[in-house]
Order: structure tokens, then sequence, then C-alpha cells
């Protein structure tokens, strides 16, 4: 029954993030919260429920036991900045989408200068097909499975003059 939720692709489950659903899993169970992201490994759906109080309860459920997924109600802009201000530790400089274009643009146009395949694919940079790299597009939202690929582009990401001056 859950084959089928196992075997979307990440792009299909990025869908479900910052809505808020009602999981139903193997036993019955059912869950509902937001989605704040769904594992891509292991595709378990990691829910949010806000409580009256404040506050807010985080569950996990474990990919092979989803057996439905129901949207009730699409998220916002607010409802995101408010998932990701839950994971976000004190004190961590946030950038306006305007910055964050900026220096999605000053790290592509360094990449390009430094002869490194670079695609812009919405929110994320693609390098050689191997490598992405995230908002705030610094060396920590580097991600790859080529540990020496991944070091090299962070030193170079790191050395990038364009984000010295946006720090």
């Amino acid at each position: 029954m859950s084959d089928w939720w196992c075997s979307m692709m990440p792009q299909e489950w990025r869908k479900f993030v910052n809505h808020e659903v009602k999981v139903t899993a193997h036993d019955n169970q059912q869950h509902e919260g937001w989605v704040f992201t769904v594992d891509p490994v292991s595709a378990s759906v990691v829910l949010v429920a806000f409580q009256e109080k404040g506050g807010a309860c985080v569950k996990v459920v474990l990919g092979h036991a989803v057996r439905e997924v129901q949207v009730l109600r699409e998220g916002d802009e607010e409802m995101e900045k408010k998932l990701k201000s839950l994971f976000t530790p004190t004190g961590s400089q946030s950038f306006s989408t305007k910055e964050l274009k900026e220096r999605k643009e000053s790290l592509r146009s360094w990449l390009e200068k430094n002869l490194i395949p670079v695609t812009d694919e919405g929110d994320v940079l693609r390098v050689a097909n191997v490598l992405t790299i995230s908002a705030p597009y610094g060396a920590e939202q580097c991600i790859s499975s080529n540990e020496i690929i991944l070091a090299r582009v962070q030193s170079l990401v790191d050395s990038n003059p364009g984000q010295k001056d946006q720090k």
C-alpha cells in the first residue's frame, strides 16, 4: 500500500511541504499537522502541530508506514516562515527575498567565472548535476554525495568575494 509514497520523487513530496495534512498509517492511525519536510531517503514525513497555548508538537511518521496523505489546507508564505522559525537557531541571520536573490546570483556568477558548470533551478543552484546549493547560498548549504567535489565547491563558495560583502 505505501509503495506509492516511498516510490515518489522528492519533487513530488515537496508539493506537500508547508501544507496541513492528514497522514493515515498502516495501522489506521491518523496524524494531522503541517508538513515541515519529507526525508528523501526514508520517505518519513515530519509533521508540526501547533498547540493552542503556544509551542508546537513535532511528529515523524515513518515512510514505510504511510498509507495515505490528504491535504487539508494549503499553506502560505506566513506558515512557511512560522515553520522555519521553529527550527532556526536563535540569532541566526535571515535574509530578505531580494538579498537571497542577490546572493544566489553572486554565487552563480562566481562559480561560472571559475569555470564551474552551474544551473539555476529556482531556489537551488545545481553544480555539474552532482551538487546542490540552497538558500542562503553559503558553503554550509552545499549538498553532495561526492566528498571531493563537495569540499572543493565549499572552498570556492567560501572564497566568493561577493558573499563577503553580504555576511
